[in-house]
C-alpha cells in the first residue's frame, strides 16, 4: 500500500473516526484505524465493537492495499504536521510498519493485519430515511441532557427515537429520561419512517452523531433495524448497535391536566437559580419555590452555609403553593429554552404540604418540545 494525501483531508478524516477508539483497550486491534487504499481514494474505519465510523478521502494511490495502525498516534502525528503538507503513507510486507512521511519528517508505526479488524454488517437495516440536518440537531440538543447515566437501568442510557402518531399525523419523536426528568422533542416524520422500529440509541452514539452533524450537509440519512442504526453524513458513515431493551411507557408520566400556569423570564430565572444555589456545594440541592399571585420566592437552605432567598416577578394568578426542584436540573432545562419566556404548568393541589406531582415545562416558542420535572422536597 502506498498513497499520498493532503494533510487537511487526512486530519479531517482521522478526526471523524478516531474519537470512537477507546484510550485503553484490552483488544489491541481496537486501538487501530483501518486504512483501505483503492483507486483514487483511501477509506478509514474505527470501531469499539458497539459502534463503527468510516470516512473516505481522495488520494493519489500508487499501490492499493489495507493495513491497520494506532488511531490516536496517527492522528496526533498528522495534527502536528505543517498546514498544506502532502503526507505519504506506505506499507510493504518487507517492513511490518506503516511509514508516514511529510517533508523531512518520517515516522514508523506498528501495524496489525487488516484481516483481524472487525467490521459491522448492515444486515436487516431499512432503506435510507432522509432527515434535514437542522431537524436532527434539534431533536438531539433538546433531549440528550436527560439521558440517564445510571448503568443499572441500561434501557435509559440512550435516546429513544421512534415514530408516534398524533391526531393522525406521524411524528419522529426523541425521548430521554433518567426518571427524575424527561425531555421530548418531535418533528414531522420524514418519508420512509412508516413501519421503522423504535430504537434506543446509546449515549455515546448520540454524542458522536451530534459531533458529526456539525460537518454534515443540509441532509443526513438514517437506516434502522431492531439491532442497529446507521447514519450517513455524505462520505462519513456511522453504524451502531442499539440498546437491547424496552423503553418505559413515558406517555403515562406526561402531565395532561396541569392547570396552574406560571410564566417567567427564562434568563432572569436561570440567573436567580444560580445565585441561590451558590451557598450549597451539592449540585442536587433543592431550590424551593413559594408561589403566589405575581411573585415567586426562591429559597435554598443548608446546615453549613445558611439560607439564600430571591424574589422574581412572574405571570401567575391562583392559589399560593410551594414546590421544590433540583437546582442543576432547572439550569439544564433553562438552557433548552429558545425564547425569552418559560412556561411551567403545575398540578392542582390542596393542603399545605409541598406538591410532589410531575410538572410540565414548555417553551412558548417551540410547541414540539416538552419537559417533565419531578419535584423534590426543599
Amino acid at each position: 500500500m502506498k498513497l499520498t494525501i493532503e494533510r487537511a483531508a487526512l486530519l479531517k478524516a482521522l478526526g471523524h473516526v478516531q474519537s470512537v477508539v477507546e484510550r485503553r483497550n484490552t483488544i489491541p486491534i481496537l486501538s487501530n484505524v483501518l486504512l483501505s487504499a483503492t483507486n483514487g481514494r483511501v477509506a478509514f474505519s474505527a470501531t469499539d465493537l458497539d459502534m463503527e465510523i468510516t470516512d473516505a478521502s481522495p488520494a493519489q494511490v500508487e499501490a492499493t492495499g489495507q493495513i491497520t495502525a494506532p488511531a490516536h498516534t496517527l492522528y496526533e502525528i498528522v495534527r502536528e504536521l505543517p498546514e498544506g503538507a502532502d503526507v505519504s503513507l506506505s506499507f510493504t510486507a518487507a517492513d511490518p510498519r506503516l511509514e508516514v512521511r511529510a517533508g523531512r519528517a518520517r515516522f514508523n508505526l506498528p501495524v496489525l493485519p487488516a484481516g483481524d479488524f472487525p467490521v459491522m454488517s448492515s444486515d436487516g437495516l431499512s432503506g435510507p430515511i432522509e432527515i434535514d440536518t437542522a431537524d436532527l440537531i434539534r431533536l438531539i440538543d433538546k433531549t440528550r441532557f436527560a439521558i440517564s447515566t445510571e448503568e443499572t437501568r441500561y434501557y435509559l442510557n440512550g435516546l429513544y427515537l421512534h415514530v408516534a402518531v398524533e391526531d393522525g399525523v406521524q411524528k419522529l419523536r426523541a425521548v430521554a429520561t433518567d426518571t427524575r426528568r424527561l425531555a421530548l422533542a418531535e418533528m414531522t416524520a420524514p418519508e420512509g419512517c412508516a413501519g421503522a422500529p423504535g430504537v434506543i440509541i446509546p449515549r455515546k452514539t448520540i454524542n458522536e452523531v451530534r459531533r458529526l452533524l456539525d460537518d454534515a450537509g443540509e441532509t443526513v440519512t438514517m437506516a434502522v433495524s431492531a439491532q442497529k442504526v446507521r447514519f450517513g453524513f455524505g462520505h462519513v458513515v456511522m453504524t451502531s448497535k442499539v440498546i437491547d431493551g424496552s423503553f418505559p411507557p413515558y406517555e403515562r408520566v406526561m402531565p395532561r391536566d396541569n392547570k396552574r400556569v406560571l410564566i417567567l423570564d427564562n434568563a432572569l430565572f436561570a440567573a436567580a437559580v444560580r445565585r441561590v444555589a451558590t451557598i450549597s456545594s451539592e449540585q442536587s440541592r433543592a431550590v424551593g419555590f413559594s408561589v403566589e399571585t405575581g411573585r415567586m420566592t426562591l429559597t435554598v437552605r443548608t446546615m453549613d452555609a445558611g439560607q439564600a432567598v430571591e424574589e422574581l416577578e412572574v405571570d401567575y394568578e391562583g392559589e399560593p403553593f410551594e414546590i421544590g426542584f433540583n437546582a442543576r436540573y432547572l439550569l439544564d432545562l433553562t438552557g433548552q429554552i429558545g425564547g425569552e419566556m418559560t412556561e411551567f404548568r403545575f398540578a392542582e393541589h390542596s393542603g399545605g404540604a409541598p406538591m410532589l406531582d410531575p410538572t410540565l415545562v414548555l417553551d412558548p416558542t417551540d410547541a414540539a418540545a416538552q419537559y417533565v420535572l419531578m419535584p423534590m422536597r426543599a
